[in-house]
């Protein structure tokens, strides 16, 4: 029994940096939004938890980002496709990202 339950823990570790090299995860904000502060600390936990790169874009940086999204930050983008905006659900996330 012990045996099988270490074939399934190496089997969840491989699919979980099987997930981690195939998704990436974009944060887009602005500074001093506070939405965008409390979207940061979601998208680090379960970034970190499964082992998914993610990155930050300045909304105040980038023009055509500030025309797609402005009125939605913070934004999430999951491989690019818009995940959610406004309120970041770290069970929802978690679930996209082990689709």
């Amino acid at each position: 029994m012990a045996r099988m339950r270490s074939i399934f823990r190496r089997a969840e570790r491989r699919a979980e940096n099987k997930v981690s090299r195939e998704r990436l995860v974009t944060l887009i904000g602005k500074p001093g939004c506070h939405l965008c502060e409390d979207a940061q600390g979601v998208v680090e936990k379960v970034c970190a938890d499964l082992g998914v790169p993610w990155e930050k874009k300045d909304i105040t940086q980038d023009e055509e980002l500030h025309r797609e999204y402005w009125e939605q930050i913070p934004v999430v983008l999951v491989d690019g496709a818009q995940h959610t905006f406004w309120r970041v659900d770290e069970e929802r996330l978690r679930r996209a990202l082990k689709a």
